[in-house]
């Protein structure tokens, strides 16, 4: 059964709250894939919810690197970029298997290595519409239904 809620963000310091409000209710395996165009959003997502659990200030798109790894007190954080891949044996040379096991992973441009991703994680389709930054929330299991249904905006 699929599960979904829909914030809207109307400015940047309503996606950082956003983020760091996913960012505690993270356990480790969880993967949040980020679905959107170029310049929705995702990295700014990712950077936040990063920042909100490791103290660093220089959080930077993984474009060229394709991987960050962050360590954070209770999981490693992951944040992947996976525009640039050619293939899905890249992601295997990327650890990603390994990544959704040890850690909590964000996932930008998920839609590269659908195959490999768990079924059990966390969607978000983030869209702009005017100013308005809107975050679709999609799970498909209780207990993260019951997580997503903490968060308020």
């Amino acid at each position: 059964m699929m599960y979904s809620k829909v914030f809207e963000c109307f400015t940047e310091d309503d996606t950082k709250k956003l983020a760091q409000k996913f960012a505690h209710i993270a356990k480790k395996g969880d993967v949040f894939a980020l679905y959107g165009t170029l310049g929705v959003g995702k990295s700014c997502f990712s950077r936040y919810f990063v920042q909100e659990l490791v103290c660093i200030e220089d959080v930077p798109s993984p474009t060229f690197t394709l991987v960050q790894v962050y360590e954070a007190d209770e999981f490693n954080i992951y944040h992947f970029d996976m525009y640039r891949l050619k293939n899905d044996f890249e992601a295997y040379e990327l650890g990603i298997e390994e990544s959704f096991y040890e850690g909590v992973n964000l996932v930008e441009w998920p839609e590269k290595v659908e195959n490999l991703l768990p079924r059990d994680l966390w969607v978000f389709k983030i869209s702009t519409q005017g100013n308005k930054r809107e975050f679709l929330i999609e799970v498909n299991n209780e207990e993260k239904k019951q997580r997503l249904e903490k968060i308020i905006l």
